[in-house]
C-alpha cells in the first residue's frame, strides 16, 4: 500500500481507517523522548497549573478578550497592540514562544503569539471559553476568590480606564472644571457584559450600566459597553491594580496618576 493512501478517507468511508481509529480510542500516550532532548526548535511548554489561581484567572481574562481558540487545531492565539501584554501572557504560562509583529489594516502594529497546547485548550473550554467567542461569550465559571484577577484580564484586554477633565459650560464662570473617572469593558456579547455586571454587583455592590455603543465604522453586529462611574471606579481600580499584580502597565498608570493627584492609596 503506497504512501498517502489514506488521504481524503475517513472512518466512515474506509473500514481500515475505522479499525485503526478503534484501536487507539481511549488510550493515552506518553512522550518517549524528553522535550528538552528533542532536536526540533523547542518553544517551551505551559508550566502554570491548569486550575484556578490569580495568575490563571488573569490569563483567562486576557484570552477571553484578546485571545482566540483556533478551532480544529487546538491552538491558542493571543494578539495585542501592546508587546508588553503578550510578554506577560507568555511569562505567566511559563512559555517561551516567539512574539511576532503584524501590521493592521489601518497601518498600525500588533503583536501576537500562537502555540499548540491541547490540555490548556480544553481547560479553557471547560471554564466557558469557546472558538469564535466574540459574539457568543457568556458566563465564565470563575470562583469569587479569583474574580477580580479575571476582571483585570478583561479590562487589560478589551477595556479602558479613562480620566479626563472638562471645563463645565455654566455660562457664568470659566474656571469651573469637571473631572471624571470611568472604567469600561467592551464586548460583542451583551450576555457576557450582563454576567460581568451581575458578578461585580454581587461581590462588591457596584452599580454599572450596559449599553450599545455607536461608532463611526459600520459593524455587522452590535457592540456593547459596560461602564462603571467615578464612585464605583474608586472601589474597583485599587482592587484590580494592587501592587505587584500582573497587568498592562499603561492602563494601571492612568489609575496611579489619578490616585497620586488626589492623594489616594493605589491599592
Amino acid at each position: 500500500m503506497g504512501r498517502g493512501w489514506a488521504k481524503g478517507r475517513t472512518a466512515a468511508t474506509d473500514p481500515r481507517i475505522a479499525r485503526a481509529a478503534a484501536g487507539h480510542r481511549g488510550k493515552t500516550y506518553a512522550r518517549r523522548t524528553p522535550r528538552e532532548r528533542c532536536r526540533w526548535p523547542v518553544a517551551g511548554s505551559t508550566t502554570l497549573p491548569l486550575r484556578w489561581s490569580n495568575e490563571m484567572a488573569y490569563v483567562v481574562g486576557l484570552t477571553a478578550t484578546d485571545g482566540c481558540l483556533v478551532s480544529g487545531r487546538r491552538a491558542i492565539n493571543f494578539k495585542s497592540g501592546d508587546r508588553q501584554l503578550v510578554e506577560t501572557y507568555l511569562a505567566l504560562l511559563g512559555r517561551t514562544n516567539r512574539i511576532k509583529l503584524q501590521r493592521t489594516r489601518t497601518g498600525g502594529s500588533a503583536y501576537f503569539t500562537q502555540f499548540h497546547d491541547s490540555a490548556l485548550y480544553e481547560w479553557f473550554r471547560s471554564v466557558g471559553l469557546t472558538p469564535r467567542k466574540s459574539l457568543t461569550l457568556g458566563a465564565i465559571s470563575v470562583p469569587d476568590e479569583f474574580l477580580l484577577a479575571l476582571v483585570r484580564g478583561l479590562l487589560d484586554g478589551d477595556g479602558s480606564v479613562i480620566n479626563k477633565t472638562y471645563r463645565a459650560d455654566t455660562g457664568r464662570r470659566d474656571d469651573y472644571y469637571w473631572e471624571y473617572l470611568i472604567t469600561s469593558f467592551n464586548s460583542g456579547s451583551r450576555a457576557h457584559l450582563d454576567w460581568l455586571s451581575g458578578r461585580l454587583f454581587n461581590l462588591l455592590g457596584l452599580k454599572s450600566a450596559v449599553s450599545e455603543l455607536t461608532t463611526t465604522r459600520p459593524r455587522r453586529h452590535p457592540y456593547f459597553g459596560l461602564r462603571f462611574g467615578k464612585r464605583a471606579s474608586l472601589v474597583l481600580l485599587p482592587l484590580l491594580y494592587s501592587t505587584g499584580a500582573p497587568c498592562l502597565e499603561r492602563k494601571r498608570a492612568v489609575w496611579y496618576a489619578y490616585a497620586a493627584k488626589h492623594g489616594l492609596s493605589v491599592g
